[in-house]
């Protein structure tokens, strides 16, 4: 039994997933035969995720039904031109109502991790559907409606927010795309998923036996010695992202179950990567910071983007991260994590910008772009694990220096060979 519970303790995120997933099958046989009308899809999202988030997180699930509380009573009672500034600010004070509450809680209580987790997902969603107003993309007018035509009218949307494929673990689907999927599902039904999600539970499976490869790699070289310190460093760094990888494929594998994600098909194979917050191949592979940083959890960067990047006239990069920060909670450990990304993207940019480009030689960009990817490698490291500021300017001096020195000795080799 002692087993059992380590076992549990120690993937429970991975195993409420998992037990998930015959729930998201069962919705996507139901639907794609005729057995759930428009309005039962709906609530069976809803009430899925409601059920899911009281088995879950128990008593600390009432902080996410209240964020959706408060979002209907907006949509009920504030003009739609300055709704989106009203769910913005009153969801942001209450996820920070919220994280102050974690914070300060004298025991280590893991349900109210989870719902807070969740919460920050849900302001994502809650936030999409309030600019989808502001842009006019989407519609969501209640007045001279009746009580039976304003539920109709609310349900897609308490749906997609307490949706019980996304409640957990994301990824964030756009809500056109998620009410699109509801109501096409029984008419153009995507292909059968099992083969899709029996592949990713196997990668899930390989991602976590590769963490525990990296735990023994820095059990193995944890000890005074300079270059043992330095690769342990890197796989402690790299068993913190092991974990993240893992957790968004077993999200990966429960919408897929349910048919969400599904985006065509390309040289003749199914593609099912249309909701994905970023593969460990690929995220991994970047060869410069701001790469990674849109490839890591890239559902959330691309919400960041939207709702602040493209948004702001002075500064975008630096009141994203800042946003970012506040939206993580505000811890100090995330106030030096996120200090470095955004300095070193924002070093990493220039770079990009005014350098690569006079490079001209193949072996020469080759050169750079080595060097590249294990400074990226350092700097997400350092992120990971926050070391202080001192490491922060050191490590973007380096940056700038040793990519200046290799560009100056590569336009030196490139003049004397012509």
């Amino acid at each position: 039994m002692s087993w059992l519970n380590w076992f549990w303790d120690e993937h429970q995120l991975l195993l409420q997933q998992c037990f998930s997933i015959p729930f998201g099958f069962l919705f996507y046989f139901l639907a794609t035969f005729g057995f759930l009308s428009l309005r039962c899809r709906y609530l069976y999202m809803c009430i899925g995720g409601f059920i899911l988030a009281v088995i879950t997180m128990g008593i600390y699930s009432i902080l996410l039904f209240t964020s959706v509380f408060i979002f209907v009573v907006l949509v009920c009672t504030v003009d739609h031109r300055s709704l989106h500034k009203w769910v913005f600010g009153v969801q942001m004070l209450w996820q920070t109502l919220c994280h102050i509450f974690l914070q300060y809680e004298e025991f280590y209580q893991p349900q109210l991790v989870l719902a807070v987790s969740s919460l920050m997902l849900i302001t994502q969603r809650v936030t999409s559907v309030s600019m989808d107003i502001q842009d006019r993309r989407l519609t969501l007018s209640l007045n001279g409606l009746s009580l039976s035509e304003s539920y109709e009218v609310l349900l897609p949307v308490i749906s997609y927010i307490l949706n019980f494929t996304a409640l957990l673990g994301g990824p964030l689907c756009i809500f056109a795309h998620f009410v699109s999927f509801i109501e096409g599902i029984d008419v153009n039904p995507p292909p059968n998923p099992s083969c899709v999600v029996s592949v990713k539970l196997v990668q899930v499976f390989l991602l976590e036996y590769l963490r525990y490869s990296f735990l023994l790699i820095v059990n193995y070289t944890y000890n005074s010695n300079l270059i043992y310190g330095v690769i342990s460093m890197w796989a402690i760094a790299m068993v913190l992202r092991l974990h993240y990888y893992a957790h968004w494929q077993i999200s990966e594998c429960l919408n897929n179950a349910a048919g969400l994600g599904f985006c065509g098909t390309k040289a003749g194979c199914t593609d099912w990567s249309g909701l994905s917050d970023g593969g460990f191949w690929v995220t991994e592979s970047s060869v410069c910071i701001s790469e990674f940083a849109r490839r890591w959890n890239a559902t959330t960067a691309n919400w960041l983007r939207r709702l602040v990047y493209k948004r702001c006239k002075y500064f975008p990069l630096p009141l994203t991260f800042g946003f970012s920060l506040w939206w993580h909670g505000l811890r100090v450990g995330h106030c030096i994590g996120f200090s470095i990304w955004a300095a070193t993207v924002n070093v990493d940019q220039y770079i990009q910008r005014n350098w690569l480009p006079k490079l001209s030689a193949a072996w020469m960009k080759a050169i750079c772009v080595s060097l590249s990817w294990i400074t990226t490698q350092i700097i997400i490291t350092l992120k990971t694990l926050r070391y202080n500021l001192i490491w922060t300017v050191s490590i973007m001096c380096e940056y700038v220096i040793s990519q200046h020195l290799v560009f100056r000795v590569l336009q030196t080799s490139s003049n004397r060979e012509l």
